[in-house]
């Protein structure tokens, strides 16, 4: 999905928060600071130094002279080097801790995030916020900052310097300074408009690269790996060619700057030779003033430079807070409970992800009892998954209510309500640590023991026995070095160890083979002993025994009732089973 363009509708009030992350840390940053004055002092020193050199030596014939500019250049240099060093480093460490929370802060949003949110975002978008906006967000708040500060204090010392030598020629110079700030500002308004063109873009990379690294089996089967070159070709061209306007942008600014400045140096020039001439200005005094006026275009050419990656900052800085600003998952009531009965009711419940697609479930009045097993089952797309997802609120109903143990389930804490359910998915999930810590995932305070016999239930034992490192082994990326069915099983002990009493089954066998399905069976069925149980089903056989089943379609419950009375009906679950039964 193409992210939104992002609108930064108040650079300033933006530039301001990132900079309050650096508040705790404003005594090291006070550090880098002397080192900056530290810095900008020595430019104008090194002025004076000229002015001593040439009045010393030509004019006056000071002997002393001769020791006394090249021990002044050796200690200002040494000075410059250390207002460098400390003005580099203590900035840039505060900077990295600001990048350090502002990061923590933004994976812990997306920790909590509603699942609409996700819907609406495409992965390679949140991984480019978390990742490359980020590290922009700390070239604003580091490197432009030391530059801003410290050559701003350098063309300040330098100003005040060529004031003190000759406040005219200096106030004549002054008079181009509206006209490179205007410059300036239109400057500003591109790099901002160019990068949050490049953050989009670099986002539109990473979701093509992201679903191309997850799909590489897929797309080998289909031998679509041109197909997908060419639509990365597509996201890299446009990242080039916004990298190349910003690039175009930044180069013609120099210049133009630079030009600006050279005209007013060339009228500078003009009055002062003028005065020297007509001995109104000492040779000292000129040359003085020169070299610090010449001095001022390296800092100016600095602040032009770092005024991409401060807009770059401020762009993906705004992209950072659109998701630190958006509403966080709703946390529910005050209601908590240990261990919930298990009674299950959807209430005249009708819910839809978008008013434009329709409504997905329409009118649902269904009641599970406590320690009972319903299955679900229905063509795709007729509502089934939907209808689950609403129990531990990924969703919340557009009207109704869904209850547990007859309460609303939005006046239930949100994570005491999660609590109580435990989910088995056709899509299992597995994270790249040993099979022991996926099992106990979401579980840390579970003994060796309860792991081990939540493996030894949901079968994973029978082929953990013959790893070399059993249940410490490594899944790899996604599960990858398991099969279908061994992660399936995972996923089963995990739920197993869970204990919760409500359990969803969504597909929970469908990557198994007939022997470990029967096994896993056995296990489900002791599982759900005292449990109550919503099963999602394709294949009917596996939900024959269940104590009522509801046939969806369309968003509605079309039927209701047992396996062999269904059967009597003659209708649509009829006619499922028959096709399944015959094919």
């Amino acid at each position: 999905m193409t992210p939104s363009p992002l609108v930064v509708a108040n650079p300033g009030q933006v530039y301001r928060r990132l900079l309050g992350y650096a508040r705790p840390y404003v005594g090291t940053f006070l550090i880098g600071v002397c080192g900056m004055v530290l810095f900008a002092a020595t430019d104008a020193l090194l002025a004076y130094l000229v002015k001593i050199f040439l009045g010393g030596a030509f004019i006056e014939r000071d002997p002393r002279i001769i020791w006394i500019v090249p021990l002044g250049a050796v200690t200002l240099f040494f000075l410059r080097g250390v207002g460098d060093y400390v003005s580099t480093y203590f900035p840039a460490l505060v900077g990295r801790r600001i990048i350090k929370a502002l990061r923590g802060e933004l994976f812990a949003k997306y920790l909590r995030l509603p699942v609409s949110w996700f819907d609406a975002t495409s992965t390679g978008e949140a991984l480019s916020r978390l990742t490359f906006n980020i590290e922009l967000v700390a070239e604003a708040t580091t490197n432009a900052v030391t530059v801003m500060i410290r050559d701003t204090l350098t063309i300040v010392a330098l100003l005040a310097y060529l004031f003190w030598i000759n406040w005219q020629l200096a106030a004549f110079a002054l008079t181009l300074a509206p006209l490179i700030s205007g410059l300036i500002r239109g400057i500003n308004k591109s790099f901002r408009r160019y990068s949050t063109r490049i953050q989009n873009s670099m986002a539109d990379v990473n979701r093509v690269a992201k679903e191309s690294l997850d799909g590489q089996r897929v797309i080998r089967v289909f031998n679509a790996q041109q197909q997908l070159e060419q639509s990365f070709e597509v996201a890299n061209e446009l990242n080039r060619h916004s990298n190349m306007r910003l690039i175009n942008a930044r180069a013609m600014s120099n210049p133009v700057v630079q030009l600006v400045a050279a005209i007013g140096l060339a009228g500078v020039l003009y009055f002062a030779i003028s005065q020297v001439q007509s001995r109104a200005m000492r040779v000292d005094d000129f040359m003085s003033f020169l070299t610090a006026l010449l001095l001022i275009t390296a800092p100016l050419r600095r602040l032009v430079n770092i005024f991409v990656p401060l807009q770059q900052g401020i762009a993906a800085g705004a992209s950072v807070f659109a998701v630190l600003d958006a509403p966080a998952e709703d946390e529910g009531g005050t209601l908590r409970i240990t261990r919930a009965r298990g009674d299950i009711a959807y209430r005249d419940v009708s819910f839809a992800y978008r008013a434009d697609k329709g409504q997905v479930l329409e009118r649902i009045d269904l009641e599970v009892p406590a320690g009972r097993t319903l299955a679900i089952v229905g063509r795709s797309g007729s509502g089934k998954s939907t209808l689950v997802a609403l129990l531990p609120r990924f969703y919340d109903v557009d009207s109704g209510s869904v209850q547990l143990d007859g309460r609303d389930l939005r006046e239930y804490a949100l994570d005491s309500l999660r609590d109580q359910v435990a989910v088995v998915s056709q899509d299992v999930v597995l994270f790249n640590d040993t099979i022991r810590a996926n099992i106990a995932f979401g579980q840390p305070e579970a003994s060796a023991a309860q792991v081990e016999a939540a493996a030894e239930a949901a079968f994973v034992m029978d082929f953990v026995r013959e790893l070399p490192q059993g249940l410490d082994t490594l899944v790899g990326d996604r599960g990858a070095l398991l099969s279908g069915g061994q992660r399936q099983r995972i996923s089963i002990a995990r739920a197993i160890l869970k204990d919760a009493p409500v359990l969803v089954l969504d597909e929970a066998t469908s990557a198994l083979d007939t022997e470990s399905e029967r096994h896993i069976q056995a296990a489900l069925g002791r599982l759900q002993s005292g449990r109550t149980t919503l099963v999602i089903a394709h294949r009917l056989s596996t939900v024959e025994q269940a104590d009522e089943i509801v046939v969806m379609d369309e968003g509605r419950i079309v039927e209701r009732g047992t396996h062999a009375a269904l059967l009597a009906q003659d209708g649509v679950y009829a006619q499922l089973h028959r096709m399944q039964f015959n094919a």
